[in-house]
């Protein structure tokens, strides 16, 4: 059984800004399927519900969704009532059509949020990549169970953990490969690979892009990995959309990145703040 494909849409779908927009206007992916999974719940005219039982096994009735998730995220519910409706969530997300499988990956929200606010990200990495690389790995995971597992929202968490883990990962591997080292003021043409000769004029022209670039480092104005960005895009005509697939990221997102790099070493241009 593959993941329900209407799922991953909802998941895959990442709302990015308009051009102009301030950076930071897109929204964020478990956000929005929090809001898809609410509205099934008390915000709904006819609520979804799912049985809940009591810890010795006593019917507790149909309750909202949501309502059955604030049960399984409080610390007070006993391990065993927790798997009891986690094994109901996941043999109705994998034997029922939608909305079960969006049910399912919405219950998971909470642990999300406390797994993601635990980590450090690299200065490359979106928080808003990260949370769609948890959900896709939950998604991905949750037609997988077997029937017979006890606890299946362990096996969610877990594969949701591992891909969460392997992003930051791959972003902080591939930043040490690209940023050895801060651009320094008195390198301020660094010797890129196959540059050739730099006494050239149009070399020399090159070369003072590049110190403006280590200048605005230096001054704090961009950071290293924005100035190697404008750098191997504008300077070298490397494709963003090329570079975004090495590094993982959406292209669009590299594009916002650079686009508001840009828009800093042009202000910091036009303060006068660099002489050549």
């Amino acid at each position: 059984m593959q993941a329900n494909p209407r799922l991953m849409e909802v998941l895959m779908r990442r709302v990015f800004p308009t051009p102009g927009a301030k950076a930071g206007a897109g929204r964020s992916p478990l956000g929005e399927l929090d809001e898809a999974f609410l509205a099934l719940g008390a915000a709904a005219a006819r609520p979804l519900t799912l049985p809940v039982f009591s810890e010795d096994g006593r019917p507790e009735g149909d309750w909202p969704v949501d309502r059955v998730r604030a049960r399984l995220a409080h610390p007070g519910t006993a391990s065993g009532q927790r798997a009891a409706i986690w094994c109901e969530v996941a043999r109705r997300a994998q034997r029922l059509p939608e909305p079960w499988p969006l049910v399912a990956v919405g219950m998971t929200i909470p642990v999300l949020y406390r797994m993601l606010r635990r980590q450090q990200l690299p200065q490359r990495l979106e928080r808003a990549d990260l949370e769609q690389t948890a959900l896709t790995a939950v998604a991905t995971a949750l037609p997988l169970l077997s029937g017979d597992r006890p606890e299946p929202h362990r096996a969610l968490f877990n594969a949701a953990d591992r891909e969460i883990h392997r992003l930051i990962y791959t972003a902080r591997k591939q930043e040490r490969h690209e940023c050895p080292a801060a651009i320094s003021p008195d390198t301020p043409a660094p010797a890129w690979p196959d540059a050739g000769d730099r006494s050239a004029p149009g070399r020399r022209e090159e070369r003072d892009e590049y110190a403006v670039l280590a200048a605005a480092v230096q001054a704090g104005v961009l950071k290293v990995q924005e100035a190697q960005l404008i750098a191997l895009t504008r300077l070298r005509k490397k494709s963003v959309k090329d570079l975004a697939a090495q590094r993982g990221l959406a292209w669009r997102t590299l594009y916002r990145h650079r686009a508001a790099a840009e828009s800093h070493l042009a202000a910091y241009l036009r303060g006068g703040a660099y002489e050549a």
